[in-house]
């Protein structure tokens, strides 16, 4: 390897972290994530001579495909079996740091927050994501997106007034969320409707994501009653294996095995202000488990 190819490859490196953030945040699962990042690459290595600010042309650029590939997602995901919920980032217990691990320290990465950008256009999603989590510029945002400064401001704050009533932050500390989701899980596997409620806000919501490929409710459960006797049903017939406590997109969450190890649902549990389950997300879809070693 050349000097002149290391130097390059060392300037890409310095933004990865950033790129796989932005590209991740736009589209919710790792694979395409890592697509994007990787096209960015290539496309940086064809225009190294005439790139003179390698960050601002890389996020331009993995913005710019992941607004292509929003687009045709959009079909997609509108034939998708049941709720969509995002790829988990899943880093478990005594595993080593992956190059994802630190996009997770922030909300903005949370399951909640990732759902919550669904609501959002692919361009919405992108000029939101710029300005509220990567603070660009108005300026900045305009070339990327390639709308006018005063059209880049219309949009954020339109996505802001339609985001604002459902973003929140955690008054709960992480160790009494994992608490939460101890004694959430208890509750179910005992069957204990009284105990399970007490957990649960009037208003709490169930999705969980089969895809078509693991049995799942086919659209979001909604109320404490209805929640608390979907999910001592379903507690009945999943595999009796072990459980394993991990972190979620920053978030506390287990995954449920089958007795061989098999991981067979992932699931998270999103805590409202007073400390209740107010969302509770089960991933089945294996293949949004098959990067979970």
């Amino acid at each position: 390897m050349t000097s002149a190819v290391a130097a390059r490859d060392a300037v890409f490196e310095e933004h990865r972290q950033l790129l796989f953030g932005v590209a991740y945040r736009m589209l919710g699962t790792i694979a395409e994530a890592e697509d994007a990042v990787q096209d960015a690459y290539l496309r940086f290595r064809a225009h190294e001579g005439a790139v003179h600010n390698p960050r601002s042309f890389l996020v331009t650029v993995v913005t710019r495909l992941c607004l292509d590939q929003l687009k045709s997602a959009r079909a997609t995901r509108e034939q998708y079996i049941g709720p969509w919920l995002p790829e988990p980032l899943v880093l478990r217990a005594g595993a080593g740091p992956s190059p994802e691990d630190t996009v997770t320290g922030h909300e903005s990465v949370s399951f909640a927050f990732l759902v919550m950008l669904e609501e959002l256009g692919p361009v919405e999603r992108a000029v939101f994501l710029l300005r509220e989590v990567f603070d660009y510029d108005y300026g900045d945002i305009a070339q990327v997106v390639q709308k006018s400064e005063a059209a880049c401001r219309q949009v954020f704050h339109r996505a802001r007034q339609r985001l604002a009533e459902r973003q929140h932050r955690h008054t709960a500390s992480y160790s009494q969320r994992l608490a939460l989701t101890a004694r959430f899980l208890q509750a179910v596997t005992e069957g204990d409707m009284a105990g399970l409620l007490e957990l649960l806000s009037a208003d709490v919501v169930a999705y969980s994501d089969g895809g078509g490929k693991a049995a799942a409710a086919i659209n979001p459960i909604f109320g404490a009653d209805r929640v608390a006797r979907f999910t001592v049903g379903v507690a009945r017939k999943l595999p009796a294996g072990p459980v394993e406590a991990v972190d979620v997109n920053g978030d506390p969450g287990v995954l449920l095995c089958t007795k061989s190890g098999r991981i067979d649902t992932l699931l998270l549990l999103d805590v409202d202000e007073q400390g209740a389950v107010r969302t509770i997300y089960a991933v089945r879809n294996p293949d949004k488990l098959a990067r979970v070693r």
